[in-house]
């Protein structure tokens, strides 16, 4: 599910300003390494309104290639520090996947998946209520933040329980209705 932390028209941060030095220096840095992950803080500055990406990946879905992009996107931007507001960037990004580099500008240029986009935010925002990333939901159950692999296991699997409790043995449901 999409989610911009600040989408157009909130200002985004710039790489100059203490926040977004501290944030990272006091919580993403000494988590990635918790983690196992190598991360950077991207130098783009001011940091990159991202719903173009997030347009580009409604196109990467629609040609089978949604999970590849997604990777590509995020180790371009918080790897190899690249503008992911940029269409160039994106573009030569969803070609290094396998996807139809003009098909992929056009669709950007002429915003055909803007609207998609924006239902896609609006779900996640009034919809989920989702206000942090990352955010878990099992169930009806939504987890803002990180939480230990026992805990998201112990969530997981109370709402099998729960599902077994309302799961009906032999149920079936054919044109006229279920049984």
């Amino acid at each position: 599910m999409p989610f911009e932390l600040r989408p157009y028209p909130n200002p985004t941060l710039k790489l100059e300003e203490d926040y977004l030095q501290n944030a990272w220096i006091n919580n993403v840095y000494p988590t990635a390494k918790r983690f196992g992950v190598n991360m950077v803080l991207p130098r783009v500055s001011p940091q990159p309104y991202t719903h173009l990406a997030f347009e580009g990946f409604q196109f990467a879905k629609e040609h089978g290639k949604a999970n590849a992009y997604n990777h590509r996107i995020m180790k371009a931007f918080f790897q190899e520090e690249k503008d992911i507001g940029d269409i160039d960037v994106l573009t030569e990004l969803a070609i290094e996947v396998g996807l139809n580099g003009e098909g992929f500008r056009k669709t950007l240029e002429t915003r055909k998946y803007k609207e998609v986009h924006q239902k896609a935010l609006h779900h996640a925002y009034e919809g989920a209520k989702i206000t942090a990333v990352p955010t878990f939901i099992i169930g009806d159950r939504v987890l803002p933040g990180l939480y230990s692999e026992e805990t998201l296991k112990q969530v997981i699997n109370e709402e099998i329980e729960k599902q077994k409790n309302s799961f009906v043995e032999g149920m079936a449901c054919g044109i006229d209705g279920c049984d």
